[in-house]
């Protein structure tokens, strides 16, 4: 193939690619017009991605209720502010069932009722974010993604309630008896 002949091929491609951009660039055009006369979108408003609110409300499920199982900051610091009040108010002449009760018992009922919080903001916020599409633009799914993290939220708040329950009633790993 000599070099003029490839010369020529060189412009037919060029040529055409012009032409393509040229098209791409009218049908963007057009497809602009379109939406701003319809309202849909306008250059002040950036497009947002769907469900990124319930996304990250279905994440904040889970996590408080990972929170409401192992208790997490704030319960462990409600219980040991719950201690030490307990070994302040406990004179040295109460009997150990006593001590017992204020050192050690109000501190792990203050720890189940913190968990028992965080479940029940697991559980809202869960239920919330599953409650979503009924409340929202109809024909607009939610991601599966979205329910599943919800719906492991929801699961884990219930968990976390019902073993909150069972500590603050003492059901689950009461304080040893003293006699």
């Amino acid at each position: 193939m000599d070099t003029k002949t490839a010369e020529g091929a060189g412009a037919e491609t060029g040529a055409q690619h012009d032409e393509t951009v040229a098209e791409t660039a009218v049908t963007e055009e057009a497809q602009a017009a379109e939406q701003s006369e319809s309202g849909e979108e306008t250059a002040a408003e950036p497009r947002r991605a769907p469900g990124v609110g319930q996304g990250a409300g279905a994440v904040v499920s889970a996590a408080l209720g990972l929170v409401s199982l192992n208790g997490g900051w704030v319960g462990t610091v409600a219980s040991a502010r719950a201690q030490l009040m307990g070994q302040l108010k406990t004179s040295s002449q109460a009997g150990v069932a006593q001590q017992i009760k204020a050192v050690y018992g109000d501190a792990w009922h203050a720890t189940a009722l913190w968990a028992g919080l965080f479940a029940v903001a697991a559980l809202v916020v869960g239920v919330a974010v599953l409650a979503r599409p009924a409340f929202g633009a109809p024909g607009r799914p939610q991601a599966p993604w979205i329910k599943s993290v919800a719906w492991g939220g929801v699961a884990l708040g219930v968990i976390g309630l019902l073993l909150a329950a069972l500590k603050y009633s003492d059901a689950l790993l009461g304080l040893p008896s003293a006699g």
